[in-house]
């Protein structure tokens, strides 16, 4: 018992620590003078609470053991996935025609994760190579469309086949130097790449605009029809071809049906590909490099297949991203988004395609009906990642791993 309490006070101690410098202080102005309030409720309250827990938490274990009471997930089955996976679509097919318009235009968000997660799924779910840039291939995708426009008068649907392309070629060109990286080194090296990629775009102020960015993107047309309640001098905007009366909220379901075929394509391109040759050659990578080469793979290519691949459906992410907001500029591609993306990844499952939809859905909508608690959202994303790897290391909904069992 002695030894429990010394524990709970000193992670009490280190909650005091960390919290005080974060939430213990409040800075007051008043006119030209600055005073620090500190908060010290606040501090005590955080204290005693880790204190109770960290007492009470063997007695609360062995409690839940005894009594049977498990934290575990089953793995789905097959007949499971597929069974979410089409009730996923149906959902999200009918939700336009049940909800308005911030509600359509928050599901526009959450697919947009959906395309940048599952990019990044295939770099860090298959292939086992820890990207923190892929920010940096979004930004590419981005600015491809915004360039295209601006520069040569390109419409959406010229420019996200050259977006995608060209953020593949980034990806392609990064994987040379990260070839003989692995783990923390490989994580340096991309971070490092995403923040190359911010600064260019500041810096290249001629060319890219800057921190101002570019603006004035258009939307995506239909078929070559502008849906807008005037179109221009000598075109014919969608709806009077169709003699619809315009309304607003048109836009929002449009630009939400592209994402949701875009987000579609990205998932069954990706599912085709875990089953074919190089899917395989990627979880192999994954498990044991050595092995996979004494097997006669290349990994130098399998490395590179990698990151082109999840780096093209980025830049697809990033040019729809454009014409959604209409405006780009380098703060859009910071570091926080690289790791929200990463933390889909992992909080999903890594390697397991509808647990990362899942984790996108939740750490997408849920701060959207949170937001007087917007400034702890990073802190509340750390608690959950730490509690992920000490409950759920594998994730939300892990991927089912083909295996033979031997029975005693």
């Amino acid at each position: 018992m002695a030894s429990r309490i010394k524990q709970a006070l000193f992670a009490a101690f280190i909650a005091g620590v960390i919290v005080a410098p974060v939430f213990g202080f409040q800075i007051l102005r008043s006119g030209m003078n600055t005073t620090v309030q500190p908060e010290w409720p606040l501090i005590f309250y955080g204290m005693a609470a880790v204190f109770i827990v960290q007492l009470l938490r063997p007695a609360l274990a062995g409690k839940l053991s005894k009594g049977g009471v498990s934290f575990k997930i089953p793995v789905m089955g097959d007949r499971t996935r597929q069974v979410l996976i089409g009730a996923l679509i149906i959902l999200a097919v009918v939700w336009p025609f049940f909800s308005g318009r911030s509600q359509i235009d928050i599901a526009t968000l959450v697919l947009i994760y959906v395309m940048l997660a599952l990019g990044l799924n295939i770099v860090v779910g298959y292939a086992g190579l820890l990207d923190l840039g892929f920010v940096g291939f979004y930004a590419v995708g981005a600015y491809t469309y915004a360039l295209m426009y601006h520069w040569l008068g390109l419409g959406f649907w010229w420019a996200l086949p050259f977006s995608g392309v060209m953020a593949g070629i980034f990806g392609y060109l990064l994987g040379f130097p990260v070839l003989r990286l692995r783990g923390d080194y490989l994580a340096i090296v991309t971070l490092g790449f995403g923040e190359i990629i911010r600064l260019l775009l500041i810096n290249l102020y001629d060319f890219t605009g800057g921190p101002d960015g570019i603006s004035g993107i258009p939307k995506p047309t239909v078929f070559g029809y502008p849906m807008v309640r005037r179109a221009p001098e000598g075109e014919t905007s969608f709806h009077e071809l169709m003699g619809w009366a315009f309304n607003n909220q048109d836009m929002t379901t449009y630009l939400y049906i592209l994402a949701l075929v875009l987000a579609l394509i990205t998932f069954f391109v990706s599912n085709r590909l875990l089953r074919m040759p190089i899917g395989r050659a990627w979880e192999a990578l994954r498990e044991d490099e050595i092995a996979c080469r004494s097997l006669g793979l290349n990994p130098t290519g399998i490395k590179l297949s990698a990151f082109t691949i999840g780096a093209t459906f980025a830049g697809f992410g990033g040019a729809f991203f454009a014409a959604r907001q209409g405006i780009v500029n380098p703060e859009s591609f910071t570091f926080i988004e690289s790791a929200l993306i990463l933390a889909i990844v992992v909080l999903g499952g890594m390697g397991s395609q509808i647990g990362v939809i899942l984790a996108a859905i939740l750490l997408t909508v849920l701060p959207e009906f949170a937001r007087q608690f917007a400034e702890y959202r990073m802190l509340v994303f750390g608690l959950v990642m730490v509690l992920m790897m000490i409950w759920r290391p594998q994730g939300l909904l892990p991927a089912k791993r083909p295996h033979v069992e031997l029975k005693p």
